[in-house]
């Protein structure tokens, strides 16, 4: 009997193991795998969770989310964090309608072409929404391969060329097969090849993992330094768009004074905000969401 592969192996614990994810149901969309995919970016799964099911419910289509106004898609992000993701998924679905008719296209250079998919999520869709054999390469995925595979105890900050290379190599020749293993890759680095702490006991690979046979154990830090939240424009900003989430119209300037006591911090982070295009200003002393209303004038 021929022994099992790695990713045989990972495969068929995930299947036993897999956390009961709505976006990994059968019967969802691809356009519902997209959305998840563009928010589980820097964001955890129990955030994701209510976001995404509140966004399908009012745009289960790309054509309902392109025919509503880019203020509508920052509201509905809400706090998750990394609002240029909702203007980059709005743009994406306008452009899904106007290029594809509305669906979202099922070849990997289609996708790549889309506003705000890159390498990762072109290669995500066409594996999780379409089965296509593609290294569907996360954090996840790459200490995963880099410990089972290299024996070193963390790949790095940045995915390389070599880490789509390295991936592919473990996939499956056929398609549905090789789709399934870059689900389980990724949940395996999720839940049990961890970080910080790895479950080793009841890895499916521990066995014949190269970073266990190595004797080496986990890095005392983290690849990547914690940011900080308190106190940077990051929360300024976060603060700003919270008042002007509220609104209704425009927020003058005397209310968003209100929000953070350092003017010039305040100043740039809100200066930030119009640079992102998030947020765009209506005469001298107000601001809105960007389109929430029609078009600001123009100064003379």
């Amino acid at each position: 009997m021929t022994e099992p592969t790695f990713a045989g192996l990972v495969s068929r614990w995930y299947e036993r193991n897999a956390r009961d994810l709505p976006w990994r149901h059968p019967d969802v969309s691809p356009w519902a795998i997209l959305v998840s995919e563009v928010m589980l970016q820097q964001t955890p799964v129990v955030r994701v969770l209510p976001a995404w099911q509140a966004w399908l419910a009012r745009w289960p289509t790309p054509a309902a989310l392109a025919q509503d106004t880019p203020a509508e898609a920052i509201r509905m992000w809400g706090r998750l964090g990394y609002p240029r993701r909702a203007l980059r998924l709005r743009e994406c679905a306008v452009a899904v309608v106007e290029r594809h008719g509305g669906q979202v296209p099922d070849h990997l250079e289609q996708l790549l072409a889309l506003p705000g998919v890159g390498t990762y999520t072109a290669r995500a869709v066409a594996a999780f929404a379409y089965g296509q054999r593609h290294p569907v390469v996360d954090t996840n995925v790459r200490r995963v391969v880099c410990r089972a595979i290299a024996g070193e105890p963390d790949a790095g900050p940045a995915t390389r060329p070599a880490d789509l290379v390295a991936t592919e190599e473990l996939l499956p020749v056929e398609p549905a097969s090789a789709a399934l293993a870059s689900a389980a890759f990724m949940e395996l680095g999720a839940v049990v090849c961890t970080a910080r702490s790895p479950r080793c006991g009841v890895c499916p690979v521990e066995a014949t993992c190269a970073w266990r046979a190595s004797g080496q154990v986990a890095p005392d830090g983290p690849t990547r330094r914690p940011q900080r939240y308190a106190g940077t424009d990051r929360q300024v900003r976060g603060l700003l768009l919270g008042v002007l989430r509220e609104a209704t119209g425009p927020v003058p300037h005397q209310r968003l004074d209100q929000v953070w006591s350092d003017d010039v911090q305040r100043a740039r982070a809100l200066a930030g905000l119009v640079t992102d295009g998030l947020v765009e200003p209506v005469g001298e002393n107000a601001f809105r969401l960007i389109g929430d209303g029609p078009p600001a004038p123009v100064p003379t």
